[in-house]
C-alpha cells in the first residue's frame, strides 16, 4: 500500500496522513486560553507528545502540522524541540496574531524559524485570508523566501476557491506551485465538495489538507446524546448538542459495521474515507501515543468503492 505522495505539484514527498500538533507545548499565561485548549483540553505533557511523535514516525507518518498562533508560539517551540535531528516534515502557519500586515511577513518567518530551531520550513501556510490583505502581494513575499531557500513548499489555509486561484496565479508568475490548501473536511463537513474548493484543488493540482477529519471527535463513536463531550467550547457548540449527537448515530453505526470487517475503529474508517481521495491528506490530532497509534491504523487497510459510496450516501445531509 503506497504511504507516500507528492504534496500538490511541489517537490515535497509526504505521507498519506499527517499529525495535527495544535495543542502541543506548554503555554503560559494568556496562551492557555487558546480555543483549542478550551475545546479539546491541553497537552498531555512532554513525554506523551514525544511518544506520539515516536509512534507516528514508526508508522511512517513524519508530517507534523502546527501554527505560530497555537498557544502563542508554544506549540511551534515544542515541536521544534521534539523533532531535532529527526527526519520530519514540518508544516506550520503564519501569522502569530490578528494585526498582521503583508509587510510583516519576513519578520513572522524569522520568528517561526527561531521557535522551530530551523533554517528552512518544509510547508509554510497562510493561516486565514483577510479582506485587508493583498493575496498577490503576500505571495510575492512568500516567493522571495522560497527563492532564498527558507521555504520548500507554499500552502494556504481556510482559503475559498477564488482566493486559492488568486494565490496560485501570483505564485505561478514566479514559477512556484501552490502546494496545498488546508481546510475543514470530514464525513460530517463535506462543504469543500460543494463550495468549489475540492474542484479547484483537482483542477490546479493542489492537495487539500483536511483538518478536523474526525469532526472534533464526533466521528470517534465516543459521544452520543447520553455521553456528551467535555470542554466548554464543545459543550456549547450546536453540533455537540444532544440532538445533533443523536442525529449522527446512524453514521457511527455504519462506520462500526465497515470497521468490523477490517478490525478497525470508526475513527480509522472515517480517516480512511479521506485518504481514499488521492488529493486529500488528513491531519488528525494526536496528544499521546495511544491516539497516534489509533490514527496510524487508518493506513493499514483500504475501503472498497461500495463502502465509500455507502459512507457518501449516509452523510449527504452534511454535504452543504
Amino acid at each position: 500500500m503506497e504511504h507516500k505522495t507528492t504534496l500538490g505539484r511541489s517537490n515535497l514527498r509526504v505521507p498519506r496522513m499527517g499529525v495535527g500538533a495544535m495543542v502541543w507545548g506548554d503555554p503560559k499565561g494568556l496562551a492557555r486560553l487558546h480555543p483549542a485548549h478550551s475545546a479539546y483540553g491541553g497537552s498531555h505533557g512532554y513525554e506523551e507528545e514525544k511518544r506520539a511523535l515516536e509512534v507516528s514516525l514508526e508508522a511512517g507518518v513524519n508530517l507534523f502540522d502546527t501554527a505560530a498562533m497555537y498557544s502563542l508560539g508554544a506549540a511551534e517551540r515544542r515541536l521544534g524541540e521534539l523533532v531535532r535531528g529527526k527526519d520530519v516534515i514540518i508544516a506550520t502557519k503564519y501569522p502569530s496574531g490578528f494585526s498582521f500586515r503583508v509587510e510583516d511577513f519576513p519578520k513572522e518567518l524569522e520568528m517561526t524559524l527561531a521557535r522551530l530551531g530551523r533554517d528552512c520550513i518544509d510547508l509554510y501556510q497562510h493561516h486565514f485570508p483577510n479582506a485587508r490583505l493583498s493575496i498577490s502581494k503576500l505571495m510575492d513575499l512568500v516567493a522571495d523566501a522560497v527563492e532564498a531557500g527558507k521555504i520548500k513548499a507554499v500552502g494556504v489555509s481556510n482559503y475559498s476557491a477564488e482566493q486559492m486561484r488568486e494565490a496560485h496565479a501570483a505564485l505561478a508568475k514566479r514559477g512556484i506551485p501552490l502546494a496545498s490548501n488546508q481546510g475543514e473536511y470530514s464525513l460530517l463537513n463535506r462543504k469543500p465538495e460543494v463550495d468549489g474548493v475540492l474542484d479547484a484543488c483537482r483542477e490546479l493540482g493542489i492537495t487539500l489538507i483536511a483538518y478536523s477529519p474526525l469532526a472534533g471527535g464526533r466521528l470517534t463513536g465516543k459521544y452520543s446524546g447520553q455521553n456528551r463531550a467535555s470542554g466548554f467550547f464543545r459543550r456549547v457548540l450546536p453540533q455537540f448538542s444532544r440532538k445533533s449527537l443523536d442525529t449522527i448515530q446512524p453514521v457511527i453505526q455504519l462506520l462500526r459495521e465497515i470497521g468490523n470487517r477490517y478490525s478497525k475503529t470508526p475513527s480509522q474508517v472515517a480517516i480512511r474515507w479521506l485518504i481514499e481521495n488521492p488529493i486529500v491528506l488528513p491531519i488528525p490530532g494526536a496528544k499521546n501515543g495511544k491516539q497516534a497509534m489509533e490514527n496510524a491504523g487508518a493506513l493499514l487497510f483500504s475501503l472498497t468503492p461500495e463502502e465509500i459510496r455507502m459512507l457518501d450516501q449516509a452523510t449527504l445531509p452534511w454535504r452543504k
